[in-house]
């Protein structure tokens, strides 16, 4: 059964070796993943490393509620510095249901654009 419909936001970052920017990177993470679990429209967000990667899965009653999100406050600041501290991927698209966690990394490799 459904919940849609809503918007699903898929990333995965891979965090540059060594100390300095892995704590940044956690800096940041804590920080956007607070900001959107209290985000205007946000239905869920959860975050978890899978195979060396760090992904998150974030789900929104709309796009606009997720751009929002995107575009202001903590992560605003961490995509300033993200090339700094690794490489990454999103994928976003309309649903019915959000996709459970075990295809979390492969719909990421299939269809993620670079950021």
């Amino acid at each position: 059964m459904g919940i849609g419909p809503v918007y699903v936001s898929i990333t995965g970052f891979v965090i540059r070796s060594g100390p300095l920017p892995r704590l940044r990177f956690w800096w940041y993470a804590v920080r956007s993943m607070t900001q959107a679990r209290a985000a205007d429209g946000n239905i869920s967000a959860e975050a978890r490393a899978i195979d060396g990667v760090q992904h998150t899965l974030t789900v929104w009653r709309d796009k606009a509620a997720m751009r929002a999100y995107l575009t202001a406050g903590a992560h605003k600041q961490a995509m300033r510095v993200h090339h700094d501290l690794g490489w990454g991927k999103v994928y976003g698209y309309a649903a019915e249901t959000p996709p459970a966690w075990d295809d979390v990394p492969r719909l990421w490799r299939a269809h993620g654009r670079e950021v």
